[in-house]
């Protein structure tokens, strides 16, 4: 996807040297309508006035904004400003959406607003993690409405374009893009942090959790084994012991209510999740520790 910047086109729509198809201040389609007809690849160009919103549902995008290339395995949506040079590289099972968004109406969005829409100024990807299914229905009806005729058409359609600005600008405010790749990481562990911290005694799942902050769960557990040491369960394991050992230890509080605390179905669940972690017993542990259990 490698072309000289004197040679890279400035097209009106996505992939298309082609004029703007209607009056609208936006365009709405799908990944493969566009793609399939140039053998799933959008090679190198630029927009002079529109902003661009790639929505990848399903399937593999390569994505190359400014020389740097994405790989993009899950669903995320990336956000493409004006005069930026980008190409997209699709696998063939590709589904999504490409939203085109002209400067007036983004012009509109920031005056509604009362401030500019600084997530829609930088080119960044997002994740959509637990918001799958809503962004997913969100698309679906901008596609629906904008290729219908009905009565307030150009209402909804901008009405559903706030919702999903809005979703961005929610989600570039979570993700701040930090000056590099390791801050990032670190700021992406310490969210997972204040998570386990916040549900430990719920015994979250580690996918759950990982899809809170727009990640797969297999991305988590490498970050958290390389910044760490420690796989994700690993973590969310390690709250509960510390837990457990500080009830065992400064408290007097019967195996079977410490249980009940930290969230485990069965006292006798609990001990051997204790037994296999600390290779005692939390009797055992107790007493060790100076503790006597408590009186019946």
């Amino acid at each position: 996807m490698k072309a000289s910047r004197s040679s890279i086109p400035v097209f009106k729509l996505y992939g298309e040297n082609q004029a703007w198809p209607t009056p609208d201040l936006l365009h709405c389609e799908s990944i493969p309508k566009r793609s399939s007809l140039h053998h799933w690849e959008i090679k190198p160009h630029r927009h002079a006035d529109l902003y661009q919103l790639l929505y990848v549902q399903r399937g593999q995008a390569l994505v190359e904004v400014e020389g740097r290339r994405q790989d993009v395995r899950e669903a995320s949506i990336q956000v493409v400003p004006p005069l930026m040079v980008h190409g997209f590289q699709f696998s063939e099972n590709i589904q999504g959406y490409v939203l085109t968004l002209g400067a007036p109406l983004v012009a509109q969005l920031e005056a509604q607003l009362g401030a500019p829409l600084a997530v829609l100024a930088s080119a960044a990807c997002y994740p959509v993690g637990r918001d799958r299914h809503s962004l997913n229905t969100l698309f679906k009806a901008l596609m629906d409405e904008y290729e219908g005729s009905a009565a307030a058409r150009d209402l909804l359609l901008h009405s559903l374009v706030n919702v999903l600005v809005v979703w961005i600008s929610r989600r570039g405010q979570q993700n701040t893009p930090p000056s590099n790749r390791g801050e990032r990481n670190q700021h992406l562990l310490g969210h997972f942090i204040k998570l386990v911290e916040r549900h430990y005694q719920e015994h979250p799942t580690v996918e759950s959790l990982a899809h809170r902050i727009g990640l797969s769960s297999v991305h988590l557990n490498t970050l958290c084994r390389e910044l760490a040491g420690q796989s994700a369960l690993q973590i969310l394991h390690q709250r509960l012991m510390l837990e457990a050992k500080r009830g065992l230890i400064y408290t007097n509080i019967s195996i079977s209510q410490l249980s009940d605390n930290l969230g485990f179905s069965d006292p006798t669940y609990f001990s051997r999740f204790f037994k296999r972690l600390s290779g005692q017993t939390p009797n055992a542990f107790r007493q060790s520790a100076g503790h006597a259990p408590p009186a019946p």
